[in-house]
């Protein structure tokens, strides 16, 4: 996308500043890679000041400063903000005070009292004017064609920096979507097995560590092959589902419900005793027995193990399924711990 003289300004601001904020660069901290170009700005022009300015909202914030104390500034009082409304070239201020834009700024007028100002605008590969690379005097002065083209370097140098910024913003979210995808059963949306394993050993350990209760329910529902045969598995898969998402709207917000394989469900409870753990079972049990699910009423067996001193997260589990195997035993829809 390129933005053309034929966008109407405010479009082509609304367009630049959706560009920008697509960096997610605005408020980062300091990187050496930003800083070591804006060095090399003020080496090569000769100038006590230096700056990576990207021209926000209401604002220009500095992602690299040498010189300037502080980190943003108005944007109304941004001498970049003039510049990147002329993008193909590097804007050179030799004197501010003799300047009708700039003579009555409080950056000129006070503090840090600038004369000399030459910005080189950071165009993204959109086309989008993202703020400058700038350096700043006290002085007035000029600089040669050589030291402007420098700046136009350094600035597309710059915004290399910010594509890969952009780029690994991209990767990582997608790398953690893909992680979120791998724990998440795609059929019922909760938590796998997978992910289930990773949080027991998470909450073994810190029971261990603090002495806190732990409890484990292991849940089936009951007679679910015949549910399978008798309405078909489109219907079984929806069952699953509407049994997943009332699992987890009526455990606590700190319970973790987990899809266990099949027609199995666990549901970890942290900080829960036996004697919790297992009225909290009977209370899932009552509530999915009572559901309106379609075709027929399901009910469900469940196994409740505490953790006790000389168990690991296997040993919990192992437990919860010889008291899952103890409830259909006795008969199914019913809580065993």
């Amino acid at each position: 996308m390129n933005l053309g003289p034929e966008i109407a300004p405010a479009l082509a601001e609304d367009i630049r500043q959706s560009i920008l904020d697509s960096y997610g660069i605005l408020d980062t901290p300091d990187e050496a890679a930003y800083d070591d170009l804006i060095k090399l700005a003020a080496l090569i022009c000769g100038t006590p000041t230096a700056l990576i300015s990207l021209v926000d909202r209401d604002r220009q914030w500095f992602k690299s400063k040498i010189g300037m104390d502080p980190r943003e500034t108005p944007r109304a009082l941004s001498f970049c903000a003039h510049a990147i409304q002329n993008p193909r070239q590097v804007m050179i201020v030799t004197d501010a005070t003799r300047d009708e834009r700039f003579s009555h700024n409080q950056l000129v007028t006070g503090e840090p009292g600038i004369r000399f100002y030459a910005g080189a605008p950071m165009i993204s590969p959109e086309g989008a004017a993202l703020g400058t690379l700038c350096v700043i005097d006290h002085h007035a002065r000029e600089i040669s064609p050589a030291q402007i083209e420098a700046l136009e370097i350094l600035a597309r140098q710059a915004v290399n920096q910010l594509e890969l910024h952009r780029s690994n913003a991209v990767l990582e979210a997608a790398n953690a979507k893909l992680a979120a995808l791998s724990l998440t059963d795609p059929l019922t949306c909760v938590p796998n097995r997978r992910a289930l394993n990773m949080r027991l050993d998470e909450e073994t350990a810190r029971a261990r560590r603090t002495g806190d209760p732990l409890a484990l329910l292991l849940i089936d529902i009951d007679h679910f092959k015949s549910y399978n045969d008798m309405f078909g598995h489109p219907a079984g898969d929806q069952a699953l589902y509407e049994v997943a998402k009332l699992l987890s709207m009526r455990a606590r917000p700190y319970d973790f419900v987990a899809r266990y394989g099949g027609e199995e469900f666990a549901i970890i409870l942290p900080r829960t005793n036996l004697e919790a753990a297992f009225a909290v079972a009977e209370r899932l049990c009552k509530s999915v027995a009572a559901a309106e699910i379609a075709h027929r009423p399901l009910t469900l067996s469940i196994g409740v193990a505490g953790l006790s001193l000389n168990f690991d997260a296997g040993e919990l589990v192992r437990v919860a399924d010889r008291a899952l195997y103890e409830a259909k035993a006795r008969g199914r829809n019913r809580v065993v711990a």
